[in-house]
């Protein structure tokens, strides 16, 4: 079963996973908007010549309209410390909220409630 997968352990990269919650109707501007703010701005670090996380990942919930889960790989923790930068954080937070004026929740930051202990450690992937 080899022919067109392929699988990888051993890893430990650091995961981040948000939960948020709009309303139904905001999704596709929440989506777009986090798009351009977030990831491109996450994506381009002053200080690091390359893209500090190995995927961003967006899922929507059917059975809960408005629930947008987001999932990073990061390459370290150290990447993901340095987007972290509290000034670069309130920076991209007020073009966010600049450009998307809707109720956004902040439903579950798991990656804080394990204490940044959620990692990837394998993963059986499609080519």
């Amino acid at each position: 079963m080899s022919d067109g997968f392929r699988y990888s352990s051993d890893e430990l990269l650091p995961v981040e996973v948000l939960v948020f919650e709009v309303d139904p109707e905001h999704v596709d501007a929440f989506l777009a908007i986090d798009h351009e703010v977030w990831t491109l701005g996450e994506a381009d670090v002053l200080g690091l010549d390359h893209i500090p996380f190995l995927s961003k990942e967006v899922w929507l919930d059917d059975a809960h309209p408005g629930r947008i889960i987001l999932t990073f790989v990061w390459e370290s923790i150290e990447s993901w410390q340095h987007v972290s930068d509290a000034q670069r954080q309130r920076e991209l937070q007020a073009r966010f909220d600049e450009r998307f004026p809707h109720r956004v929740t902040l439903l579950r930051a798991l990656h804080d409630e394990s204490n940044f202990g959620i990692h990837r450690v394998s993963r059986f992937e499609r080519l």
